[in-house]
Parts: structure tokens; sequence; C-alpha cells
């Protein structure tokens, strides 16, 4: 219970601690200011303003005591931080006690000047506990550096079979994901991920890691909670790892979580060896599922849209006053030929076309590959082989494509290899065999390439059971 109201007044430290340092700041200044004749009469303003800002070093003092017990930082630097805010606090009285006529034997002007240091000092290693040592200098080292590298990109590796799978795989995760709560300066629950038997003895709450366990490991079952989850780790607020990192955070883990092996020696299942491949490839942030063109363009034959909507075909444009347009066939399965061929008359307009579900087969490719600026096509679940997706290597601004539930192969994706601009490919439930993976990711190392079919191992906590109620 104590430690419970220890730790709700110590989270008012982030809340308080900005006010001293503005409201002395003030005082200062206007303490400066009232030895000059213009601004002589804001003299009587200033033992106020240095009075409230006394009490609120004071109460910032107290809470971030509390915080300090109540949490886990850097021990060095939360003691340092500790002192120049007490110092705050006492030369502010100080100072407080000078202006208001009270004897002390300390010069007005290097009283305000201490002052003023302390609390530049004590702000600067507050914003090194919360934001990092480097929180200054980073920025400065991301724009001059030559070898400096955002902290959510990854760099990729010149060959991922000898890359050691700590080192090379696994630490590149945590430093991204992790260290920001659980590293060298900061350990919450006790922690700290990034020294190696840290990290393999746990935190206060004990293991995190059961080696050969991964669905028995705490991080593991941390990292699946839903995100709103209040034990979800990352913070919801924080950056999220990809499913691709947890799957290899499992696949370490399972393989007995050793520090000194490289990849070649550690056994790859089928799911696990298309993600090991993409790492060789730089990796960039994902961008946008899809853009549209910055210019704009004439408005659609308004005639040919009438007709579309009369068929219950959703045509909308594809942001406020634009005159891109999407269409939708979503309450329209069974396209007609003449529906069809309605198309290229928006070829200049459209750019986003779902035909998932409907009856669009190969001879009606040849209609589609007219459309010369799309961006976005939905072929999901249609009767597209090989043999229509030819006609798609026309598209040449196509960015997304979505071939789930067709019976598309290997050879056939291998044709829109011309596709520069593609970066979302879609294949799920297609004629791809696991086998051919390693070949689509190094014939399209731009493209973001969905296999699809995830499993998310069941937790105790899913499980719901139901009691018969008492007669």
């Amino acid at each position: 219970m104590f430690l419970s109201i220890q730790e709700f007044f110590g989270h008012f430290h982030p809340l308080l601690v900005h006010l001293p340092i503005g409201i002395l700041l003030t005082g200062i200044l206007l303490q400066w200011l009232s030895h000059t004749e213009k601004f002589k009469q804001v003299q009587v303003a200033v033992p106020v303003v240095l009075l409230c800002g006394m009490i609120a070093a004071f109460a910032s003092c107290i809470t971030g005591y509390l915080l300090s017990i109540s949490d886990d930082y850097d021990k060095t630097t939360v003691s340092w931080h500790q002192w120049m805010g007490i110092g705050v606090a006492v030369f502010s009285l100080l100072l407080f006690l000078k202006v208001s006529k009270f004897s002390i034997p300390v010069n007005e002007k290097i009283l305000a000047a201490g002052l003023m240091v302390l609390i530049f000092v004590a702000g600067h290693l507050g914003g090194s506990l919360t934001h990092g040592s480097d929180y200054l200098t980073k920025p400065l080292a991301d724009v001059f550096g030559k070898d400096s590298v955002p902290d959510n990109i990854i760099k990729p590796l010149p060959n991922v079979q000898e890359a050691y799978v700590y080192r090379d795989v696994i630490k590149p995760i945590f430093q991204t994901r992790c260290y920001g709560c659980h590293g060298e300066k900061k350990q919450k629950g006790k922690l700290r991920l990034d020294d190696s038997l840290m990290l393999m003895k746990g935190g206060k709450d004990g293991k995190v890691i059961e080696p050969g366990n991964a669905e028995g490991s705490e991080l593991i079952k941390r990292l699946l909670l839903p995100v709103d989850n209040e034990d979800h780790m990352p913070p919801k607020e924080k950056p999220q790892p990809a499913e691709s990192q947890i799957a290899l955070l499992k696949w370490w883990i399972s393989q007995g979580a050793d520090f000194d092996r490289k990849v070649k020696d550690l056994h790859q299942p089928e799911q696990i060896s298309p993600i090991l491949l993409a790492l060789q490839k730089e990796n960039v942030p994902e961008k946008k599922t899809v853009d549209f063109p910055e210019e704009e363009v004439e408005k659609a034959d308004g005639s040919v849209l009438e007709k579309m909507k009369q068929q219950g075909i959703v045509v909308l444009p594809v942001a406020q006053n634009s005159n891109w347009l999407m269409v939708d066939f979503v309450t329209d399965q069974e396209i007609s030929n003449e529906v069809l061929h309605w198309l290229p008359e928006l070829k200049k307009q459209l750019i986003w076309l779902k035909l998932a579900g409907t009856n669009i087969n190969d001879s009606d490719m040849a209609v589609i590959a007219q459309l010369g600026n799309l961006r976005w096509l939905n072929l999901q679940n249609t009767n597209i082989t090989d043999k229509g997706l030819a006609s798609v290597q026309t598209l040449l601004h196509l960015q997304y494509l979505n071939l789930v539930g067709t019976k598309v192969t290997l050879q056939g994706i291998l044709q829109l290899r011309g596709l520069k601009s593609l970066h979302s490919l879609y294949l799920y439930q297609t004629h791809i065999n696991r086998s051919e993976w390693p070949a689509l990711q190094k014939a399209f190392p731009k493209t973001r390439i969905d296999s699809g079919g995830y499993l998310v191992p069941m937790l105790v906590t899913d499980t719901i059971v139901e009691k018969a109620k008492k007669e």
C-alpha cells in the first residue's frame, strides 16, 4: 500500500519539474531588469515570483526522490540530478530571502547566476535520464555523421549465414525496440537487456527467457499480448517490433538462446529462411500502402460515373477535393463484359481498383492493362493465373498488388520484375512453394512480400472458463 502511494506521488515529478525552471528563470530576469531605471517598478514582483518558483522547486525535489526509489534509472545520473535539483531549491530559497531584505552574506547577483547554472545542469541531467545521454548531440550526429543510422533502421548483413545470431540478428532488435526502457541508463522492472548475463538473469519478476521454450518465455508472452494491454511490451506509445522480428526472437529462444553461434549453425525452419534472407537487403521504413500523384487530373466523365453507380459499383475520390478515383466492385461480383469496358474510360483518373472475389479472369486482364495510372490493384480470390498476370507488366506505376487466393506461381510473379514501384505484394494461398520464397525475395529486393498464414500461440489468458450456475 505504501509503495503504491509512493509511486503515485512520484509520478507527479514530470508534471512539476518544469514549473520551477520557467518560474525561477522569469524571476531572475525580473530581478536583473529591476536594477534598471526603466523597469524599476517590477521590483515589487520579484519576491512573489521567486517564492512560487522556490515552492515548485522543493515540490519537484520531493516527488523526484519518490520517483527515483520507485523506478529504475542509472544510479549515478540520478544522484547528480538529485543534488543539482536540491541545489536549485536551496539557491532559490537564498535568493528569495536576499531580495526580501533578509540578511544573507552572499551577493545577490552571484546567487542569481549560480541558480541559473544549477537550473541548466539539473535540466540537462533530467533530459539525459529520460531521453538518453546523447539527446542533445544525436541530432547533430545524424546530420554530420558519416555512419549515422536512425534508431528504427537495422543495417543489412552482407552474408546472413555467416552472421552471429545474437550479435547481428537478435541484439539489433533489442537495441531498436527495448533499450529505451531496459538498457544501460534505465532498467524498468530491474530488467536489463543490453548485457547478456543480465538478460538471462531477468528482472524483479524473474526470468524472461526460457532457453528452448519460446512460448513459455515471458519476453515472448509480453510481445504477443494485445497492444492496449498494460503488460504488453513495448508500451503502445513506443515503436513496435515487426512480426518478422518477433519470429526471429522466438526462433533464437527455441534454439537455446545461444550467444556465440552463427546463423548457419542453427536449424532454420521453413518459415524462418525467408526472414533471414531478407536481413541481407537494406531494411528501410515501410512506405505508405499506396501514394497518389501530386499533380491534379481533369474530372472524369460524369456519365460514366453515373452508370457505374447505378450498377452498384463504388466509385469515390481517393482524397478530398481530388479527381483521382478508386473503384470497388464489392457489391457487383459478377462483372459483365459491358461493365468491364467502362473502366478504360476512366483510365486517366483511376488509380485504385478492387476486384477481389469477382469473376474476373485471364482474358479480362487485357482491359485492366489499359489502366496505366493504377497504383493499387486487388485481385484477391479471383481466377487469375500466370497467363493473366502477364498483362500486369504494363502497369508501371503499380505499388500494391494483392494476389491472395489465386493460382499464380513463381514463374508468373517473376514476370513482374520490371515493376520498379511495386513495394507491397500479397501472395498467401497461391501456388508458390515455401522453397521458392528465397528466389522471390532475391527477385524483388525492395518489395515487401507478405506470405500470410501467421500463427499466434494461445496463451493461458486466452481461455474462457464457464462455470455452471449454482442452483
